[in-house]
């Protein structure tokens, strides 16, 4: 699959819930692992399928963000849903802090800044 992200994701790991209506227009509710962040969207583990479009809203504690599926992948231990944030539904960490979050881009230029010390 083609990376057509705009911003950077950062990874995390947090339990999240979810809601939808499904096919039938019955609300569901299940838990999923929340694997990655970004202002304007995320990615769940789940244990079901789920149709590309959909609509769900995210809830953790006191926050809530809505979505919708834009894509759904299944990788041995789940499915993977991609999720895109709708526009008045972006993420903050100000907004929701996941459990364990680690932003990449500040990891390596942490990491180039000790290098180039070591150089000098």
């Amino acid at each position: 699959m083609r990376e057509r992200r705009v911003k950077s994701r950062m990874l995390c790991a947090d339990m999240v819930d979810i809601c939808w209506k499904d096919t039938g227009g019955r609300t569901r509710r299940s838990t999923a692992l929340l694997e990655d962040i970004s202002h304007h969207g995320a990615c769940l583990q789940l244990e079901r399928e789920m149709p590309l479009e959909t609509e769900l809203s995210i809830e953790h504690a006191s926050t809530r963000m809505s979505g919708r599926v834009r894509y759904c992948v299944y990788r041995e231990i789940g499915y993977f849903l991609g999720i895109e944030f709708a526009e008045d539904s972006k993420w903050t960490e100000r907004k929701f802090r996941p459990q364990h979050l680690l932003n990449l881009e500040k990891l390596v230029l942490r990491a180039a800044k000790k290098a180039s010390r070591r150089v000098q």
